[in-house]
This record gives C-alpha cells, sequence and structure tokens, in this order.
C-alpha cells in the first residue's frame, strides 16, 4: 500500500512498484484515510510519506505497524504492516522519529525505482532498509541511549534464556548485518534466520528488530 498526499507521485510509487511485480493493493492521500484503509486492506508493506495531511505519518505508523501500547482496536492482531518510510526529507529528527514509531525502513525520495522495488522486498522480509548514511544514524542514536541504564533491566540476566545460536544471531543483527548476510555467515538458511529473531522477540519481551538492535546494543553485543 502506499501513501502520499501527492497525486502524481503516489501514482507513479504504485506504478513503479507495480511493473517490479508487487501488487498495490490501496493508495492513500492523507493520514486518517491511510489508517482506515490500512486496516481494511491489511498490506504487508505501508510505503509511507511522513507530510501528511490530517494526521502525521509517524503518527500512522504508530497506529499500525505494531508498535507496542498502539495496536489496532479490534484488530486481533498484535502486529500490522511493515513500514518503509519514503520521504523527501533526511534529517535526523524525522527518521528517529520514524524509527522510534516502528518504521523498518527510512528511503528518502531521491532512490531510483529500483532501489525503492529492492528496499520494498526487503522490508517485506523484515530487513531494516535505510538510505546510505542514516544506517549509522540510528544506531549511533541507539549507543547514546545506551549510555543510561536499560529501561526495567534490574539484576536479572543480560540475555535470558537464549540459545547459544540466538545470542550469535542476535549479535550479528547488533551488528547491522541483513537476515541474508547472516544467513551466509552462519550458513543456515534466510527462514531459519528469520525464526531465530522472532523467537528472541518473544524471550524478550521485545516488539520490533530495531528494540532487538537497542537491546543488543545496550549489552555491547554489538562490539564482541
Amino acid at each position: 500500500m502506499v501513501v502520499d498526499d501527492h497525486p502524481m507521485w503516489r501514482d507513479a510509487v504504485a506504478r513503479d512498484l507495480g511493473a517490479a511485480g508487487f501488487e498495490v493493493v490501496a493508495t492513500a492521500g492523507d493520514g486518517p484515510q491511510a489508517v482506515r484503509r490500512a486496516r481494511a486492506v491489511r498490506p504487508d508493506v505501508l510505503v509511507l510519506d511522513l507530510n501528511l495531511p490530517g494526521l502525521p505519518g509517524a503518527e500512522v505508523c504508530r497506529r499500525l505497524a505494531g508498535a507496542p501500547g498502539t495496536g489496532a482496536p479490534g484488530s486481533g492482531a498484535e502486529q500490522g504492516p511493515r513500514v518503509l518510510v519514503l520521504s523527501a526529507s533526511g534529517e535526523q529528527e524525522d527518521v528517529l522519529e520514524a524509527v522510534k514509531a516502528g518504521a523498518t525502513g527510512y528511503l528518502v525520495k531521491s532512490a531510483s525505482a529500483e532501489e525503492l522495488a529492492e528496499a520494498v522486498r526487503r522490508t517485506a522480509g523484515g530487513d531494516p532498509v535505510f538510505t546510505p548514511g542514516l544506517a549509522g544514524l540510528v544506531l549511533g542514536e541507539y549507543r547514546r541511549l545506551a549510555s543510561g541504564p536499560p529501561p526495567g533491566s534490574g539484576d536479572g540476566p543480560e540475555v535470558p534464556q537464549l540459545t547459544d545460536r540466538e545470542t550469535e544471531v542476535l549479535r550479528l543483527v547488533a551488528k547491522g548485518l541483513t537476515y541474508r548476510q547472516i544467513a551466509d555467515r552462519l550458513v543456515i538458511s534466510h527462514r531459519t534466520v528469520q525464526n531465530h529473531v522472532q523467537n528472541t522477540l518473544g524471550k524478550l519481551q521485545l516488539h520490533s528488530r530495531v528494540e532487538l538492535v537497542r537491546y543488543a546494543i545496550e549489552r555491547g553485543l554489538d562490539t564482541e
């Protein structure tokens, strides 16, 4: 599903994605319409602009992406669509707000049609996707936040009930590797990596890969 308030841009993105083999199930031109239509058609990936009338894109993301405490009322589903932000802005504040709202990836509108299609494919698979330079910005912010004590960490175990392989996958996730890169490194399948990540999220009571990266960085796993 494609959400943008500029009709020509929205139609062009939908057309490019359709040409790349994706099924565009809906489009929307403002925030409230995006929330309503996304809850109705339940897309796998939401390509979302941030500057929307009626409701900001970051709030649309919070309501749809399954961020903690923001699930759709009565939807019966804990996890909404994965969100790929497609914005004209590459400002740090906008990028971090989108990620904190639950976005899986962030692409600026200068990206080519081929880059957009690849970003949608990776987002659908759960890989975080960022315009070059923005991934380091996000990880840098989480490292800064990690200088304080992890919320609710107390005196409990650092990696509760994780298997050796889950810890190994977690360490590689924290270093910024994609699922496919992790699969190649560990000589396992892409789906096995996804299963390990999902199991780890459940055990740690986290809700997204972004939270998982922060958890790992807070414990220094990205430097091991």
